[in-house]
């Protein structure tokens, strides 16, 4: 059986787009003589679509296009992914071949957590049908199906399914992709089958899907890996005969008893595959990423399909010679060229010498373009408007919020006259804190760091110079005290915990719900805790406020973690 994964990045809403990318791949795949081709999770029409559901005449595009791929099935197998009308809406997995479709496998688990949302759109599925052709017998399941232990796959694995194909679109988090490849090579042990599991590629809003589409042995030994974070395709010749032979070996197996199932399979009405020359990626097993790159890698996919899929040209950034604008703008690079970045130092009378040597340093660095626009003059008109209304109040936060508003009406009026996206550089643990300015620095279209922690914003610089072999970001960025640098002599920690101590608070409280408490019996200081945590609850209505941003951690604001503006529950 030669089997085909295509690992590709769609585009969500463009079905006759992704229609004629998937019938390119599989034309290529029958002159390869594939047996069967695979697509991702709802590849029609993008991943997740939302709202798009609720429109009948993208149900019927779908569908439409579904038609089209049923006609390209003539001599192979195609199982692609898209949604149908049927008591409500199923997610499906549709098995097509000579010309028809054999069986549309809807979706049984739907995920309801964290960015999912499917059961505000589906209606759960049946079945646990399987397929025979020929000494084959295959069982489809679609994503989460797979992530339950009892799932559909056990049962077809127990009619018999000896190669089982999940298409999935699972997005990626900091530290997810080791252990969903332990939790997908078990499932083929399990099983005792073959594990062919195409996964999505490319971003979608805030969601990263990273790839590393497998192919399990009945062992769940990896037999081939597709590259993370990359569109690619994999291809792979399998023997019927290891799962067989797992299946007599193992007691779990000879011991149990197959279940019944009343439903006869579904014939495939196909020659059995014959014995082929071999084009195989057998032992083409891509690494996993370490954590900082793979992280690195997400925030520039993220960058870069945002910019591209939205039709953006150009980005701008505010440059402050700080190391979060210095990241943005490297990400930015990578993720779009140098010549589609546009740098801009905004220096005030509170601006050091220091920052404008390392903002145009980096920019130099990376060879972009830089422009200064002072902000000394329209800082003074302001203070000089406002002067009778703020008569006998002494200055405070107020000025320094009305340099920041400054910058960001000067970033969005490029934006508005040139069409460049302006990227905002807050972080995590800046966003977490209210340690930003509405209509200010938080003023922009997309946030590259708005789900990485201060901590992993220096992790990340660090790696970029060492990947680069140079200081791309100039050194003294990485050591000078952080500051927002709207006030004399101001230091970030000056209002905040120590980073290192807060991103701990963070991660506990925002990603785990730890009560105050238990972060204390972890050994955080009590008062560094409670200001933290208070810090957090009063700022949600800043987050709503916020442009969209790369989510990259198993909590992100916004679509992960929805709290209430108005509550006083402590």
């Amino acid at each position: 059986m030669r089997i085909r994964m295509v690992q590709f990045n769609s585009v969500v809403g463009d079905v006759s787009g992704n229609l004629a990318r998937m019938l390119d791949f599989i034309e290529n795949a029958r002159r390869d003589g594939v047996d069967i081709v695979t697509f991702p999770e709802m590849s029609l029409g993008g991943y997740p679509p939302e709202d798009l559901l609720f429109r009948p005449s993208f149900v019927t595009a779908m569908e439409d296009a579904a038609k089209a791929l049923e006609k390209a099935s003539q001599g192979l197998m195609v199982v692609a992914g898209y949604a149908i009308e049927h008591r409500g809406l199923l997610n499906v997995a549709a098995v097509m071949a000579d010309g028809r479709t054999l069986i549309r496998v809807p979706k049984q688990h739907l995920p309801n957590y964290g960015v999912f949302d499917e059961a505000r759109y589906f209606t759960p599925g049946e079945g646990g049908e399987v397929l025979t052709w020929g000494d084959w017998t295959l069982g489809i399941s679609i994503c989460e199906d797979l992530w339950y232990p009892d799932g559909p796959y056990l049962t077809q694995a127990r009619r018999g399914a000896n190669l089982l194909i999940n298409i999935s679109a699972s997005p990626f988090s900091r530290g997810k992709s080791q252990m969903r490849q332990e939790m997908l090579a078990t499932r083929a042990d399990d099983a005792a089958a073959y594990l062919v599991w195409n996964n999505l590629v490319g971003a979608q809003d805030e969601l990263v899907f990273d790839g590393q589409s497998t192919i399990f042995g009945p062992d769940g030994g990896v037999l081939t890996r597709a590259r993370s974070f990359a569109e690619d395709v994999v291809t792979l010749d399998l023997e019927r005969t290891p799962s067989a032979h797992r299946r007599w070996i193992d007691p779990r197996w000879r011991l149990g008893e197959l279940e019944p199932d009343a439903r006869p399979p579904v014939i495939v009405p196909m020659p059995v595959p014959e014995a082929l020359t071999t084009l195989s990626d057998a032992g083409r097993i891509e690494a996993l990423p370490d954590t900082v790159p793979s992280l690195y890698q997400a925030l520039v996919m993220g960058l870069h399909d945002y910019v591209e899929k939205n039709g953006f040209g150009d980005v701008v950034v505010g440059l402050s010679g700080g190391i979060d604008s210095a990241l943005t703008a490297v990400i930015a690079v990578d993720a779009l060229g140098f010549k589609r970045v546009h740098g801009v130092f905004m220096p005030s009378v509170i601006t050091s010498s220091e920052s404008q040597r390392d903002a145009q340093q980096l920019a130099k660095n990376l060879g972009i373009d830089w422009r200064e626009i002072p902000i000394k003059r329209i800082m003074a008109q302001f203070e000089t408007e406002l002067a009778p209304h703020f008569a006998k109040r002494p200055v405070d936060l107020t000025e320094e919020n009305l340099q920041a508003r400054i910058r960001g009406t000067l970033l969005m009026a490029l934006s508005n006259k040139f069409g460049w996206l302006v990227l905002t550089t807050g972080n995590k643990s800046e966003m977490a804190t209210g340690y930003s300015t509405l209509y200010g620095d938080m003023a922009g279209g997309f946030s590259v760091l708005k789900d990485v922690l201060k901590t992993e914003v220096f992790r990340l610089a660090h790696f970029v110079n060492e990947r680069a072999g140079r200081d791309q970001i100039p050194a003294n960025v990485l050591i000078k005290p952080p500051s927002a640098e709207l006030r004399p002599d101001q230091k970030d920690e000056d209002s905040l915990p120590p980073y290192d101590i807060l991103d701990q608070i963070l991660k506990g409280y925002i990603e785990n719900d730890m009560t105050p408490e238990q972060l204390v019996r972890m050994g955080l200081d009590s008062d560094m805790v409670r200001l933290a945590v208070r810090l957090v609850n009063r700022n949600e209505y800043k987050r709503r406020q916020a442009p969209v941003g790369i989510k990259v951690t198993p909590r992100a604001f916004g679509r992960d973690r929805r709290m209430p503006i108005t509550g006083r529950f402590s």
